[in-house]
C-alpha cells in the first residue's frame, strides 16, 4: 500500500487574479485557464489539502481604473466586487465539473447564487473537504482582493497564500516585460519587498501578511502541477516571508 504524500502545507489560500483567468484574451474568462486551475486544485484535494480560493475581478471590471476616469471610487469598487462573483461562479462550475465539492461564498449578500461568508462556516467546509471560493473582496470599498486574501488567510488559519498571477512566475527586481535585465528572487522578505516597491500584492495587504507572519508564494498558475509541487514542499516561484533575501 502506497503511503500518503508528506504535505508541506495542509491548508492553503489560493489567490487568483482576474487577469490570470483572462489568459491570453483581452477580456473575460478563458475556459482553458479555469479548467487548468480546477485540475490542479482537484489533484491537491485528492491529497488531503484544504483549499480556499480568493478571486479577483480585473478581467471584467477594475474599480481603480474606473475611479481614475471620474467614477465615484466606492461605486466603482462595488462594481468590481460583483465582477469577482461572476468569476467565482465560473471557477465553481469548472471545479464541480471535475467532481470537486465546492462552495462559493461572498462578502456581499447574494443568497440566490452564493452563501454569505461566515468564518466558522467557511472553516467547516474546509474541514469537510470542500473547496471554498471567497468572492466579493472584503465587502468594503477601498480594499483590494489582495487585502481580502490576506484577511481571509488569517481568519481561516491558512498556512500560506499562493499568489497566481497572469504571465508571472515569481517576484522580479523590475518588470521583466520592460526590463530584460530584471532578475527573479528565490526568496525575499516582506520588508525588502515593501522597500523596493515590488508588485507582490498591494502594500496594505503585504503589511498585513507581515504583521501576521503569513508566507506568500508568487508563482505561474498556468504551468501544470505547480500547485501540487508547492504543497509537497518543492520550491516554485518566489517565497515572501520574514526571512531576508536568499
Amino acid at each position: 500500500m502506497t503511503a500518503p504524500p508528506t504535505l508541506a502545507y495542509k491548508r492553503i489560500l489560493l489567490k487568483v487574479s482576474g487577469e490570470a483567468l483572462m489568459g491570453e484574451q483581452n477580456y473575460g474568462i478563458d475556459p482553458e485557464v479555469a479548467n487548468q486551475i480546477a485540475l490542479d486544485v482537484s489533484e491537491i484535494q485528492g491529497m488531503g489539502v484544504e483549499t480556499a480560493i480568493v478571486i479577483g475581478g480585473g478581467n471584467i471590471f477594475r474599480g481603480v481604473a474606473a475611479s481614475a476616469k471620474g467614477m465615484d471610487r466606492a461605486t466603482a469598487d462595488y462594481m468590481g466586487m460583483l465582477a469577482t462573483i461572476i468569476n467565482a461562479l465560473a471557477l465553481q462550475d469548472a471545479l464541480e465539473g471535475r467532481g470537486v465539492f465546492t462552495r462559493a461564498m461572498t462578502a456581499i449578500k447574494m443568497d440566490e447564487v452564493a452563501e454569505p461568508y461566515i468564518r466558522r462556516r467557511a472553516t467547516r467546509h474546509l474541514e469537510k473537504g470542500r473547496v471554498i471560493i471567497l468572492a466579493g473582496g472584503t465587502g468594503n470599498p477601498y480594499f483590494t482582493t489582495d487585502s481580502a486574501a490576506a484577511l481571509r488567510s488569517v481568519e481561516i488559519h491558512a498556512e500560506v497564500i499562493l499568489m497566481a498571477k497572469n504571465g508571472v512566475d515569481g517576484v522580479y527586481s523590475a518588470d521583466p516585460k520592460r526590463d530584460p535585465s530584471a532578475t527573479r528572487f528565490h526568496q525575499i522578505s516582506y520588508m525588502d519587498a515593501l522597500r523596493r516597491g515590488l508588485t507582490v500584492m498591494d502594500s496594505t495587504a503585504l503589511t498585513f501578511c507581515m504583521d501576521n507572519h503569513i508566507p506568500i508564494i508568487v508563482f505561474d498558475p498556468m504551468k501544470p502541477g505547480n500547485i501540487e509541487r508547492i504543497v509537497l514542499g518543492e520550491h516554485v516561484g518566489t517565497l515572501v516571508t520574514d526571512a531576508t533575501d536568499a
